[in-house]
């Protein structure tokens, strides 16, 4: 069988700086991927998971958030985290224009809770929120939880995350995510630690979730 072939060009345009993964054969599906506090968007789980997406038919901005576009080592200061949230939000316009179907708003650790604070400001920016590791509390920590705003999240959240995740558990993040009011589903990875298994992470986990949301929201009603 003829394996497809997708296209992946650098990117920048209006303060967006990455790379964009266009499918040989769109579904009209979008997302925006972005990265952790201590990488950028380079980082091999991106890049696996945007090779992946983009074969299943998935248009993919894999970019820098602009705390790492200032500077390529460092971690991100919280004075300057609207700025981040500002980069994704358009980061997410952009790549609205290009696909004709939703977008969604993804991010790997401190990159996914940015997006899931922008998506609680600016609701209906996503048709859906892919958490990649979402940093619950710092590890030893678990009273600093990070979850102010999850009551105002109205954007369906995938949660993707390690049984060994220092920066919170499974049951944690099950008792957190319960007070966010949108549809959420977590999906569990035995084993995985923060990077999410790292080279054994199967992204098929990721896609076939996806796919399962798109099916139940374009599913007609019963009654």
């Amino acid at each position: 069988m003829r394996q497809s072939k997708s296209e992946i060009t650098p990117f920048a345009s209006a303060g967006v700086r990455g790379f964009l993964h266009s499918p040989e054969k769109s579904i009209g599906r979008g997302i925006v991927l972005t990265h952790g506090a201590g990488s950028d968007c380079n980082a091999p789980l991106l890049v696996k998971l945007a090779n992946a997406l983009t074969a299943a038919g998935f248009t993919v901005l894999r970019c820098d958030l602009p705390f790492r576009q200032e500077r390529r080592r460092g971690l991100p200061t919280p004075a300057k985290s609207a700025a981040d949230r500002a980069g994704l939000k358009a980061a997410a316009t952009l790549l609205g224009a290009l696909v004709r179907g939703d977008t969604l708003l993804g991010g790997h650790s401190y990159g996914g809770r940015q997006a899931s604070m922008l998506a609680a400001d600016e609701p209906g920016l996503a048709s859906g929120l892919l958490l990649l590791s979402y940093p619950l509390h710092p590890p030893k920590k678990p009273d600093e939880q990070r979850v102010q705003h999850f009551p105002r999240i109205g954007t369906p959240c995938l949660f993707v995350h390690g049984t060994a995740d220092p920066f919170g558990s499974i049951a944690e993040l099950e008792s957190a995510t319960a007070t966010i009011p949108a549809p959420k589903r977590l999906v569990a990875i035995e084993g995985a630690g923060h990077d999410l298994g790292g080279a054994r992470f199967d992204p098929r986990l990721v896609i076939d979730a996806l796919r399962a949301e798109a099916a139940l929201r374009s599913s007609p009603a019963e009654g």
